[in-house]
């Protein structure tokens, strides 16, 4: 009996060590995170913001030997973001806009996630690169820098100006009728393109100066967008789509979106078509890259052939080629300085589970070559070429470390400031998540990432993770987006915990091709894309080491929809989840012109949407839920949870809730961000883990 009471003890201490955290979602959430990386248009220089655990920095580094200088000093973890960041034309100043949130709506309102009492501003910094110093210069945003120092900012739909160089006060450059919501310098400086507003109709114009008339470049009744200047400054190029709002057209019927390049001359005004998308679903616009080369060419992307590609339009003949032929994606396109070289990221590799990474691809713009300059099994994003040594840096990470800048001078690859990964931040522990794919009801293919920790554990309950967006794609490692290397470390930290994690890249996300992510009866229209999400949930229900009884679900945004649209209609299978800030009622979020009320399917469509809602089948809910959200959220509002909650409760349904007050969609606010995950955490561990 004293042998059997020590075996049983000894069983014990080693189960309990098995199951042990090796680490806290404090630590494995204190990741690395770059963004904003330029390239100096002179010379071996290269500029990035890093977040710190919430605290926001600008730093530099110069060739040959690019060691990082840091030149901003702000530390605390305060929910101001560094967005905008750009060198001057010659090299002698960078300048960045601190505050606000420019990945939702209203992005030049201010962000107050301290909750101070007084509100915190958006406004325009300056660094002098001899002297090092960082100035704020005044409140603005939607910054353009022109030849030697001029800046131009949008205030109130206006250009505003002042000059780096000086300690001026700002002035309004020019009035107009209509709001400005672009601006770019021509090359030698003394001319701004912009594009003005005004209502049903968007005009490409030109400022030159104080006593020159505003010129109108080949006027319509269209919406003229995305100018780019000529290399030599004679010519402006642009896209031009429909304008007005049109018929009232069918809500449930697929529409090709036309849209056409055109080309103006400067000095006229006058203008021509030189290309026009093929008018079919695949050939829709959707805004990409577009700029000229050194050549008579313009580059453009499209989704034509199926998949997001780059193709030159030669200007004299109007013939197309395709720069990046193959079944992957490109996206994250920079043009090299010289205008003679293409960096990129796609997610193309030698390898199957390359589907579901990044790497760096380039295009030689004299020869049209495609050289795939990174390989392997890391993640790599947004690269830029460094004036004409052949040098490219970019951000790099793998499934354990998180982003950092890296340089590639030839074969060989280094990285910078690996010093700024904490001490105690667990590289060593995290799993490396392995690509699944499993089949839907009809018969789509969908992959997913696999987190789990080989702990010789038996039946442990499982997780299906719901990204948002929805037009996202999760990878086999650390995300080249700050809002998903957030839910990484969730995914990691839950793996940690016990559970086996499913990421899934349902439809209507990125990476799989035009079909998967337009897919018909899609969103309102039908929800098809719902099929993928209980279909990880089975897959991940039938593997032999997760317990079927015991999956739960949690996702924030598009991700917050569609768990709570799994807990509404599939209970049985997803016994617990967290909505963090979902999508409730789709009604009202069509993309609709005015007079929509008569468009010939308006009745049915409503009745779609509405069926498509997580509130549509509240009486079959009976799952446990944390819902979160934060109340100054620009993408989904606060109302949507609102009003979830308002429901619960008039019909006797138990709920947990967590409001934030302060914060947007993307936790502006590192410890926001760690709050959300352990109340994520802690929830499931007590439905799932405790049972």
């Amino acid at each position: 009996m004293k042998r059997i009471c020590i075996f049983l003890l000894l069983f014990l201490l080693i189960t309990q060590s098995l199951n042990a955290q090796s680490f806290t979602l404090e630590q494995v959430g204190k990741f690395s995170f770059p963004s904003e990386l330029v390239a100096s248009p002179t010379g071996d220089a290269i500029a990035w913001a890093m977040n710190e655990a919430g605290k926001r920095n600008v730093f530099w580094a110069k060739g040959p030997s690019f060691t990082p200088e840091k030149l901003t000093v702000f530390n605390e973890d305060d929910g101001q973001e560094i967005s905008s960041l750009q060198f001057s034309p010659d090299g002698k100043w960078l300048v960045f806009v601190r505050g606000g949130d420019h990945g939702g709506g209203n992005a030049s309102s201010t962000v107050n996630a301290q909750n101070l009492p007084q509100l915190p501003k958006v406004e325009i910094w300056k660094i002098n690169l001899q002297s090092k110093n960082a100035d704020s210069i005044t409140e603005g945003d939607n910054i353009s820098v022109g030849f030697p120092d001029q800046l131009t900012y949008l205030k109130g739909g206006q250009v505003w100006k002042l000059a780096l160089s000086e300690n001026e006060k700002p002035t309004q450059l020019f009035q107009i009728k209509g709001n400005v919501n672009s601006a770019a310098f021509s090359p030698d400086g003394k001319s701004l393109a912009f594009t003005v507003n005004r209502g049903g109709h968007q005009l490409l114009a030109i400022y030159r100066d104080e006593q020159t008339p505003i010129r109108f470049l080949e006027a319509s009744f269209h919406r003229d967008s995305n100018p780019r200047w000529s290399p030599d400054g004679t010519k402006i190029a642009f896209i031009r789509s429909r304008g007005g709002e049109g018929t009232a057209f069918p809500l449930l019927e697929p529409r090709h979106i036309p849209w056409e390049i055109w080309i103006a001359e400067v000095a006229t005004g006058e203008g021509e078509k030189l290309w026009k998308a093929p008018e079919t679903l695949r050939g829709s616009y959707s805004p990409g890259f577009f700029d000229f080369s050194a050549a008579s060419e313009l580059i453009f992307q499209s989704y034509e052939d199926g998949w997001q590609h780059l193709y030159s339009l030669d200007i004299p003949t109007g013939k197309t080629q395709i720069l990046t032929p193959g079944n992957f994606m490109v996206e994250q396109v920079k043009m090299s300085s010289n205008r003679e070289k293409l960096v990129f990221s796609a997610n193309s590799g030698s390898e199957p589970e390359d589907l579901d990474r990044r790497h760096i691809g380039s295009v030689d713009l004299t020869t049209k070559k495609l050289t795939w300059e990174t390989t392997g099994s890391g993640i790599e994003a947004y690269p830029v070429s460094l004036g004409d040594s052949g040098k490219l840096a970019f951000f790099s990470a793998s499934p354990q470390r998180p982003h950092l800048v890296a340089i590639k001078s030839g074969k060989v690859t280094t990285l910078l400031q690996e010093d700024l990964i904490p001490a105690d931040f667990p590289i060593s522990k995290l799993v490396t998540p392995k690509q699944v794919k499993f089949t839907a009801p009809d018969g789509t293919t969908v992959y997913g990432q696999l987190f789990e920790k080989e702990d010789g554990q038996a039946k442990k309950p499982g997780v299906v993770f719901v990204h948002g967006g929805p037009q996202r794609q999760m990878l086999l490692g650390w995300s080249y987006m700050d809002y998903y290397s957030n839910t990484y470390s969730y995914n990691q930290y839950l793996a940690e915990m016990g559970f086996v994690v499913l990421s899934v890249n349902y439809r209507l996300g990125i990476g799989y091709g035009y079909e998967f992510h337009r897919p018909a009866k899609g969103y309102y229209q039908g929800a098809v894309e719902y099929q993928d999400i209980k279909a990880a949930g089975e897959f991940l229900a039938s593997l032999d080491q997760v317990d079927a009884e015991k999956i739960g679900i949690y996702g924030g945004s598009y991700g917050g929809y569609l768990t709570a649209l799994a807990l509404a209609r599939d209970s049985d299978l997803f016994k617990v989840g967290v909505d963090i800030h979902g999508v409730h009622d789709l009604d009202g979020r069509y993309d609709l012109p005015d007079g929509y009320e008569v468009a010939p399917d308006y009745e049915k469509a409503k009745e779609i949407a509405w069926k498509s809602s997580p509130i549509a089948n509240l009486d079959t809910w009976t799952s446990p839920v944390l819902f979160i959200h934060s109340d100054d959220d620009r993408n989904v509002n606060v109302s949507q949870t609102t009003d979830l909650i308002r429901r619960f409760e008039e019909m006797n349904k138990g709920y947990e809730a967590v409001l934030i007050p302060g914060d947007t969609h993307h936790w502006m606010k590192w410890s926001n961000m760690i709050q959300v995950g352990d109340l994520t955490a802690d929830f499931l561990k007590k439905n799932l883990l405790s049972n």
